[in-house]
């Protein structure tokens, strides 16, 4: 196709004034979170962003760094240490982060702080002397987490980044433009083939990276946008990476259980619960110590469910009056569901909120595909073992974003084809069904068992082939049922106890067709039992 032809595709989504000459050989960062700004932001060349959305979109959402309530750890007061945001971080992974990466990371929490700051984003801070307000979350033994407008901490650091990136000339950005396949040419990443206003784009480039985002909406209950299927997996797992730790997944233990919300549930984050509020059932008794890690809080808040009890948030006592201040974004929220936290407990429940695992990653990024990096939630760089301690993938984010982008400075630019249009692009896979996600959800849920493992496999296997949702849904489960231990994020009903040695889980798309053959070829038909309601 000629220079002029893609010219034509890309003047539809008002890159008019460029040529395709000037995009040859620029970086191709996939994803608009977080992870995806800094990374083009921390660049020192031009590149290019891909959005499947508009940037900072917040309704809906379309990345989860939106969302964040909490904030991002770092070790900026007084009487914290990198060293003890780190000793957090490891006790939080149960033996399978990676300690270099993890001490790496927390080193890296106050310049993650400044660089955020020196790009336009206002952190809260005290009235009286202009600290940073920091608040306490659940298994940090300080109070670490630095917060921006309060519970919208997330919204208002993309707010502040999206406009540096529009503001720098070097960044083209696309929007709308969803990335359906990776290129590749004797085991390398060459470009993407990307949607770009209804047209199919192959667009080539030396240097890729994913910044995609999590599997939340894969599940039955999720604070995720329910986009947020695992395409950046599928679509490095096919062009032959390495997954790491594909079966952790967190369940915050308090979503708000509202009856008529649609796409994610509404986080009721962490920090309500570090300001002292309790969960309690519709008898106003407490069950579980609330600021245990989310793993342990989120199977107390699983099986009192499953017990028949209700589960409430209760902030009254500790916050009452105080609490649309203190969190007026939650306030909100609830509000809008007809609940008044300062008079009344709040509805929660468990649901999917991030995933540990990912496309394995080295210190800078790169992964064991020549021409592809991977950063945010979509990658496993080790930072997060077991379990992700609170408020740490943010700061994840802006770390590894920098390094990423540090990597690819240090390239020289190869020079490659212009993108170039190959006609009308194939309609986009929709997200999974309600059923699906339900099914995923009870079968590698909160909690485990080998025959609802088993099952779920056996449900997406057909599908793997050419449904990326599927494909990541089966390497979820896979990797689950083959870990017959319970470690962090992952917990089995039938292997209750960690094994004595910690050891991280491996999958490539070659691995996971060699094991479903005798999955899907077993005679024996499983169903399974009702899910009580409780489906995440």
């Amino acid at each position: 196709m000629t220079g002029a032809a893609a010219l034509s595709s890309l003047s539809a989504v008002g890159l008019s004034d460029l040529s395709p000459a000037s995009l040859v050989g620029q970086p191709v960062i996939v994803g608009g979170g977080l992870a995806g700004v800094m990374t083009a932001l921390m660049l020192e060349q031009p590149c290019v962003l891909l959005s499947s959305g508009p940037l900072a979109a917040m309704r809906p959402a379309l990345a989860s760094s939106m969302l964040a309530q909490g904030g991002v750890a770092a070790a900026v007061g007084g009487d914290d240490t990198p060293a003890l945001h780190a000793a957090d971080t490891l006790a939080a992974g149960v033996g399978l982060c990676d300690p270099a990466i993890v001490a790496r990371v927390t080193a890296d929490g106050p310049d993650a702080i400044a660089r955020l700051a020196a790009f336009g984003v206002h952190f809260d801070r005290a009235a009286d002397d202009g600290a940073l307000v920091l608040g306490l979350e659940a298994a940090h033994c300080r109070h670490r987490i630095v917060h921006a407008r309060g519970d919208a901490s997330g919204a208002a650091i993309m707010e502040a980044l999206v406009a540096r990136v529009r503001a720098t000339p070097r960044i083209t950005v696309v929007e709308h433009a969803p990335v359906h396949a990776l290129l590749t040419q004797d085991g390398a990443v060459t470009g993407v083939r990307v949607n770009v206003a209804g047209r199919d784009i192959a667009w080539p480039t030396s240097a890729v990276v994913l910044a995609t985002g999590g599997t939340g909406g894969l599940f039955g209950d999720t604070t995720n946008p329910l986009g947020a299927c695992g395409q950046g997996l599928a679509l490095a797992a096919r062009a032959g990476a390495v997954l790491g730790n594909m079966e952790f997944v967190q369940f915050h233990p308090t979503a708000l259980a509202a009856r008529h919300v649609t796409g994610p549930m509404p986080l009721i984050s962490e920090a309500v619960r570090g300001e002292g509020a309790v969960l309690v059932d519709e008898n106003g008794d407490r069950f579980t110590e609330e600021l245990a890690a989310r793993d342990i809080v989120s199977r107390a808040v699983w099986r009192h469910m499953r017990a028949g009890h209700h589960v409430f948030l209760d902030a009254r006592q500790v916050l009452g009056a105080r609490f649309a201040t203190r969190f007026p974004a939650i306030d909100a929220l609830c509000r809008a569901q007809g609940i008044d936290p300062a008079r009344q407990p709040i509805p929660v429940r468990p649901a999917a909120h991030y995933h540990m695992g990912g496309i394995m990653v080295d210190g800078h990024g790169r992964t064991g595909v020549p021409g592809l990096w991977a950063c945010g939630e979509v990658a496993c760089t080790g930072l997060h073992g077991a379990n992700r301690l609170a408020s740490n993938s943010l700061l994840e984010a802006v770390s590894f974003g920098t390094w990423v982008a540090h990597d690819l400075s240090a390239l020289p630019l190869t020079r490659t084809a212009a993108p170039s249009e190959q006609g009308i692009a194939a309609p986009m896979a929709p997200s999974p069904s309600d059923a699906r996600r339900r099914a995923m959800a009870r079968g590698a849920g909160v909690v485990r068992t080998h025959d609802e493992l088993h099952e779920t496999v056996r449900l997406f296997a057909p599908r793997l082939e050419h449904d990326d949702a599927a494909l990541v849904s089966a390497m979820v489960a896979l990797a689950a049922l083959q870990r017959e231990e319970s470690r962090g994020g992952h917990f089995r009903a039938d292997f209750p106890h960690a094994a004595a040695g910690a050891t991280s889980s491996r999958l490539t798309l070659d691995m996971v067709r060699a094991a479903i053959i005798p999955i899907v070829s077993r005679d024996a038909q499983m169903t399974f039992p009702p899910d009580n309601g409780v489906i995440a």
